[in-house]
């Protein structure tokens, strides 16, 4: 039976590895373009709303809210784009932004934030946490 149990243990360290890997590396080729792009200032337009995915031990959901805005380029014309970051509460409309926009096509910019590496950071600590829990619960747990 525990040979079961560190199976599926296994699965899920992989699993959560693929996963923040995965994170990671779009997070970084993200970062990687938008160093390369002008940023402009953004004004806010309104949101769109969604929910959060209630993961964790409060289990609770709330409300998120990501950003539409609109930016001009340099000669003056607008783009709009909707922000990758959920907000928790709603964008004030005629607030700003700070967007990196692709000058080759404007209609391709990212809005980034400094709470995305935050909340990283306490994915990846929480995981390796868990992992460690469940590995040491697994070793005392009276199944032969």
């Amino acid at each position: 039976m525990k040979t079961v149990l560190y199976i599926i243990w296994a699965l899920f360290v992989v699993a959560a590895a693929v996963s923040i890997t995965a994170a990671m590396r779009k997070a970084k080729r993200q970062e990687k373009l938008a160093a390369q792009w002008p940023r402009v200032q953004a004004t806010v337009t309104g949101s769109t709303a969604g929910w959060s995915s209630a993961v964790g031990s409060s289990g609770s959901r709330h409300r998120l809210y990501r950003p539409t805005y609109r930016f001009a380029d340099p000669r003056g014309t607008m783009y709009f784009g909707e922000s990758d970051v959920p907000f928790r509460s709603e964008p004030v409309p005629g607030s700003t932004v700070e967007v990196a926009y692709n000058p080759a096509d404007p209609n391709q910019s990212i809005h980034q934030a400094s709470k995305e590496k935050a909340g990283m950071g306490c994915m990846i600590a929480f995981i390796a946490v868990f992992v460690v829990a469940a590995f040491w619960f697994i070793g005392i747990f009276p199944v032969s």
